[in-house]
């Protein structure tokens, strides 16, 4: 993984849903709150791989 604020790097792990969105609970066991352009609808409670940056305080900003 990549330092915060750098370029996209990718991010496997659980897609779950949270009170105020979507949260990735990733392999490493780091938990990332999501900045989603669309709402994931069918991959939720799924093995996802994101492509995205972290932009501070545990959130990860998804590309497109």
């Amino acid at each position: 993984m990549k330092p915060e604020g750098k370029d996209s790097d990718e991010y496997a792990g659980l897609l779950q849903r949270d009170d105020g969105g979507f949260i990735l609970q990733c392999d490493d066991g780091m938990r990332y709150c999501l900045t989603l352009l669309r709402t994931p609808i069918d991959e939720v409670e799924k093995r996802v791989v994101v492509t995205g940056k972290l932009i501070g305080g545990g959130m990860l900003e998804a590309d497109g």
